[in-house]
């Protein structure tokens, strides 16, 4: 399986509480952070339900 990083962009202040429970579940806390997940559909809906905030780089 391909490896995804994954880099929290913009802060989740003033945001629902379930975006940024997912952003906690990814791992990302801090504005420029990167993280490595597979690539799994679990993972790619979780990017998506937060891709206003994170960016994936390949």
């Amino acid at each position: 399986m391909a490896v995804l990083k994954i880099k929290k962009i913009k802060s989740a202040i003033k945001k629902p509480g379930d975006q940024k429970k997912t952003l906690l579940a990814l791992g990302l806390k801090k504005i420029g952070q990167v993280v490595e997940h597979q690539d799994t559909p679990n993972i790619v809906g979780m990017i998506n339900k937060v891709k206003h905030l994170v960016t994936v780089i390949k």
